[in-house]
């Protein structure tokens, strides 16, 4: 995968940069941290401008963000009851606990979101509740370029600096996506193992 990145940056320049982090957000599976790196080699070789490389990816992962984003809420919380009421040991959650993550991301969303930008694995992942929750555009938008930015900086420096030995950037990113994504699989069997089911008031 990461020749042909290496391809269509060395042929489409910013714009191919843009349209891959693009889909990195849409479609998880391409990554970021090949995407970001390549780029940042291209800027260590002064093929391309690293501050223009950051603002190209983090421009076509926005765009990807905000494609999520509205799609979550086009669907709305409302629209997942009924779902959540039958299957809610799968989706291990119920309605007050719906009600009580929309109270708490009133207060901590843009936290949220903005930490959830820095994570790799479920970084593509943090628009969907934003959506769902409805929260507001202007602070899912602040929230989601401020971490986004922070970690295609982090991402194309990281190329910048290693040159060609950008491959050693996946030694730490690696087991740490790894490891996220076996504490997100723990996490949800024993949700299950303890969820209780909840009985909606007649009538609603």
């Amino acid at each position: 995968m990461s020749d042909w990145v290496v391809r269509l940056i060395d042929q489409s320049g910013y714009l191919g940069i843009a349209f891959l982090m693009f889909l990195e957000t849409v479609f998880p599976p391409i990554p970021s941290e090949v995407i970001m790196p390549v780029a940042g080699v291209a800027a260590g070789q002064g093929k391309l401008q690293y501050w223009a490389v950051v603002g190209s990816g983090t421009a076509g992962a926005m765009l990807g963000n905000i494609v999520w984003y509205l799609a979550a809420r086009a669907l709305g919380i409302e629209r997942l009851y009924p779902i959540i009421d039958r299957w809610g040991r799968w989706l291990t959650i119920t309605r007050p606990e719906v009600e009580r993550a929309d109270a708490w991301f009133r207060q901590h969303g843009m936290l949220f979101v903005f930490l959830g930008r820095l994570l790799p694995t479920v970084r593509s992942l943090v628009s969907v509740p934003a959506g769902l929750l409805h929260m507001q555009f202007r602070r899912f938008l602040a929230a989601s370029i401020l971490g986004t930015a922070a970690w295609t900086a982090l991402l194309a420096g990281a190329g910048f600096k290693l040159g060609e030995k950008y491959d050693r950037i996946d030694d730490f990113l690696g087991p740490a996506s790894n490891a996220i994504l076996i504490t997100l699989a723990i996490g949800y069997l024993y949700r299950v193992w303890t969820h209780r089911d909840y009985e909606p008031p007649a009538g609603r």
